[in-house]
């Protein structure tokens, strides 16, 4: 799984660093937009391995964004994990209704959340 790039869309700057701390004892090259316009822009742009992303975003939520994503032909089988405190079982629906590959709930425990990024990379 080395050198593969996962792009982390995420407005939190404490969860943007516990991301960053996490993946920087790995070997993937995190990227990072701060809203939903430009988590479209860098994704369109880098072309990552993963996304990770939180459901409430500024400009478009992550569910829109998923969606846009999943809809164009450069980045529609790029793995999608949504991070969200949003966790009830309409939210999580609603997620992988749009396209989403997977759906972690906030707080995530950080093995899980390696496990997971691992699992969808294999795929």
């Amino acid at each position: 799984m080395s050198g593969k790039t996962v792009l982390y869309v995420e407005d939190n700057e404490f969860n943007l660093k516990m991301v960053r701390q996490l993946l920087a004892r790995t070997a993937y090259r995190l990227i990072e937009a701060t809203d939903g316009e430009l988590g479209v822009a860098t994704a369109l742009r880098e072309i990552p391995d993963l996304i990770l992303m939180d459901a409430v975003l500024p400009i478009l939520s992550g569910y829109d964004v998923c969606s846009l994503l999943k809809k164009d032909d450069k980045t529609k089988r790029i793995p999608v994990v949504f991070l969200s405190a949003k966790n009830t079982s309409a939210d999580i629906t609603k997620g992988l209704s749009v396209g989403a590959d997977d759906y972690l709930p906030k707080p995530f425990d950080h093995k899980e959340l390696l496990a997971r990024i691992q699992a969808r990379l294999k795929k």
